[in-house]
């Protein structure tokens, strides 16, 4: 074998070994760039509820705020028969057996409520109190699939709270009344009264 030729060898050998070596370093140098990104990434990530433009609470007019009343009280926490609230007392069945108001109510602001981990919150934000036990139902509820959204598909919506259409002592809807089927055109008796002489829905004014 020829000098020429074993140089030839050589240099294709240190070639191979170059080209090895530095794939080698090339995913070390990529796996530590992942490595060192993870806890950035971690760090970075955010589990904040989002938060979501509501109209006013429906409170009972001339109830809120709360401390008008609660300030100048003493929390009792025990669990009793309420002397206020008497009307929320005879409905109050929201899992009657498992909580009391003051699951829910911050005892000392009772203008803000009160989460399970101890963090307040507005009753503009009551949707964090409701979501913790009804997670499912709040998922949907952020995604505009369970209660009322208005706005804009793509910009600014407004989303309802739990308690527009929740009473949250008593969240269960209650039975409604059916009313009567229309009328076919052929059975209406009134077709020959005037507009006045009509009478009216079985329901009253339907504007």
């Amino acid at each position: 074998m020829g000098t020429g030729h074993s140089r030839k060898l050589s240099a294709m050998l240190l070639a191979a070994l170059f080209i090895v070596v530095l794939s080698v370093a090339t995913v070390a140098g990529s796996d530590k760039a992942h490595k060192g990104d993870t806890p950035k990434v971690q760090a970075t990530r955010d589990h904040k509820v989002p938060e979501f433009f509501v109209p006013p609470p429906p409170f009972s007019e001339g109830i809120f705020p709360c401390s008008q009343c609660h300030a100048a009280m003493e929390p009792n926490r025990l669990r009793r028969e309420l002397y206020y609230h008497t009307e929320i007392d005879e409905i109050f069945d929201h899992a009657a057996e498992q909580r009391w108001c003051l699951d829910c109510h911050n005892p000392s602001n009772r203008d803000v409520l009160r989460l399970a981990s101890g963090d307040l919150v507005t009753f503009e934000t009551s949707y964090r109190l409701c979501g913790q036990c009804h997670g499912t139902i709040f998922r949907d509820w952020k995604a505009g699939i369970h209660g009322k959204r208005t706005g804009q598909w793509n910009g600014k919506k407004q989303y309802r709270l739990c308690v527009h259409c929740h009473n949250p002592h008593s969240p269960k809807f209650k039975p409604l009344k059916p009313l009567p089927p229309p009328i076919a055109p052929d059975k209406i008796r009134y077709k020959k009264l005037e507009p006045d002489e009509i009478p009216l829905n079985p329901i009253g004014d339907m504007k």
